[in-house]
């Protein structure tokens, strides 16, 4: 059997070694039109920033070690032009010298991912505007900065990529500006949650333009000025793009293998394409939705690689299948961590579904670790959920410490079928320097358990603005209040409240207020008691509501 592989990197590097392992005897061909067939294209932006200093640390597998450990034909520099499927032929350009020649197959993997967006913007073929997607990116990125001692960049668009780029770029010392044409960073993070990151992102020196969009480039005495929507113009010496990226579709469609309209190909279980010979894997493929089973595309390397070995299974005689992608991502933005998994809120009401009758969603500040240990910083968890508790749509998680096993657990929890009962059952590790007893994903399950059972409900991040006539109760000490007082609101610490119900209006809706949650929904409890019908906790305290209001408050 002879299988040829069209691609490297996580899908068809992954393919090829497992596939060796599987089947000693196959000829397996590794077609690669870059220079390299696997690298961490996820540290790319560490390498710029010099975090990761040794340039071969990016290099997973070089073309020399995979021949000599898995007896695979790797060849770099020669990009796959054509599919015969009738005749079982690739067609294939070396870069090297131009030839034109031909390669038989009787099985063909298609790992060809995907490549950053260029659109046609006015201006944007000046050589100082740059995507980072490869190894050679990275070296020319950073051969611009050393030679030109470049001191400023705009990076275009608030994705994974782009913050990181942000972030390292600043590292080195630079003048970063960060442009976003929707209203937040982060797309899988509802806007709430991204205001955390937009927070943290301005208190390290990045200018933020948000909802606002890049009309044109216009190079002139090395500089590149970038002329907004809005009129606004940035100048920057440098330019990066990271505005998402397009299936690399092409061969596939040339060869009339079934597609969808952005030109990711379709496959079955097994990962097989409309042609049962030609399997494929990686950022060019269709995949389902975990959450809803609906068909999407999701470029991340995990998926990927699971996708890789899947297809090597396959094609040694397995009957193996990937069911679908969750989505489940984390990235470092400056001094925070941001990740998530499963749908968002956003997703969620697209789908026309609404808050309080078709899913609920609570939001709690906990601790990464008991706060008696030195060390302990907030995380803001946030988790949606049906209404008898019995699925859990998606959680997202904003924090300094502990960000990544939280939801990792989560994810677990979404993928195994568990629900908000199951959240509280979890027995997970706990030692002071690690954890508390209720662990912040029991508190999640704990939450969201009072939610369904109508022991507490919580009022929208932005309730200030949107519900004038509540009453906003701090319940804070004396002392914390002094700190930061929201306009408006009305103070009763909470030793005081009992005594103090008399001077609340049980008739007003009621938003009470404290610094991360806790004593809020105390004293939402008392007031509960008490006759009080109206009666909703901030999420996440004062302290969830200063950085959701940072920019009115700086």
């Amino acid at each position: 059997m002879k299988v040829v592989i069209i691609g490297g990197v996580a899908g068809g590097a992954s393919c090829a070694a497992r596939l060796r392992r599987l089947d000693e005897k196959a000829e397996i061909v590794l077609l690669e039109r870059g220079d390299y067939i696997s690298y961490a294209n996820c540290g790319l932006p560490y390498h710029v920033g010099g975090v990761i200093e040794s340039r071969n640390e990016l290099l997973l597998q070089t073309p020399e070690a995979m021949k000599q450990q898995f007896r695979i034909d790797v060849r770099v520099r020669n990009e796959a032009i054509a599919i015969d499927r009738e005749q079982k032929v690739v067609t294939v350009k070396r870069l090297t010298d131009d030839e034109i020649y031909q390669e038989s197959y009787d099985v063909l993997v298609l790992s060809t991912g995907s490549s950053p967006l260029r659109p046609p913007i006015p201006g944007i073929e000046s050589e100082r505007i740059h995507t980072l997607w490869t190894v050679t990116d990275t070296d020319r990125i950073c051969a611009l900065i050393q030679k030109q001692n470049i001191q400023s960049a705009a990076v275009i668009g608030g994705g994974f990529i782009g913050l990181e780029m942000a972030e390292n770029l600043r590292l080195l010392g630079l003048n970063v500006s960060l442009i976003e044409m929707q209203d937040q960073v982060m797309a899988p993070m509802d806007y709430e949650m991204a205001q955390l990151l937009h927070e943290n992102i301005v208190q390290n020196g990045v200018k933020l333009h948000l909802s606002d969009g890049v009309s044109s480039f216009k190079e002139e005495n090395g500089q590149v000025s970038i002329t907004l929507n809005s009129g606004n113009v940035v100048s920057a010496e440098m330019v990066i793009l990271s505005i998402g990226v397009h299936p690399n579709g092409e061969l596939a469609k040339a060869e009339g293998l079934q597609d969808n309209a952005r030109g990711g190909i379709i496959v079955d279980k097994h990962l097989r394409t409309s042609d049962p010979s030609i399997y494929a894997v990686g950022d060019v493929i269709e995949v389902n939705d975990f959450v809803f089973g609906e068909p999407t595309m999701v470029p991340l390397a995990g998926p990927a690689n699971k996708q890789g070995r899947i297809a090597a299974d396959n094609i040694a005689g397995g009957q193996e299948t990937y069911e679908a992608t969750q989505g489940t991502s984390v990235a470092k933005v400056f001094d925070l961590t941001a990740a998530s998994t499963g749908a968002n809120e956003k997703t969620l009401q697209k789908r026309g579904l609404k808050r309080g009758t078709d899913y609920e969603s609570v939001i709690i500040n906990q601790n990464s670790h008991a706060t008696y240990y030195p060390g302990a910083t907030l995380m803001t968890l946030k988790l949606l959920f049906s209404m008898d508790g019995k699925k859990l749509f998606g959680a997202q998680i904003v924090g300094r410490d502990g960000v990544d096993k939280r939801i990792d657990t989560l994810a677990v929890a979404i993928r195994l079928g568990g629900g908000v009962k199951e959240l509280t059952e979890l027995e997970l590790a706990y030692a002071p320097p690690y954890s508390s007893a209720k662990d912040p994903v029991n508190m999640l399950g704990f939450v969201a358990q009072n939610v369904l059972k109508g022991l507490v409900r919580f009022a929208p991040w932005n309730v200030v603005e949107t519900k004038k006539d509540a009453v906003l109760l701090d319940v804070r000490d004396s002392i914390v209040n002094t700190m930061y007082t929201i306009p408006g609101s009305i103070h009763i610490p909470l030793g005081n409240l009992r005594e103090k119900l008399n001077s609340l209006d049980a008739n007003k809706p009621i938003v009470i207020l404290c610094r991360i949650g806790v004593r809020a929904y105390n004293a939402a409890r008392i007031l509960a008691q008490h006759g009080f019908t109206d009666v909703r906790v901030y999420p996440g305290g004062t302290h969830f509501y200063q950085s959701t209001h940072f920019e009115s408050n700086s």
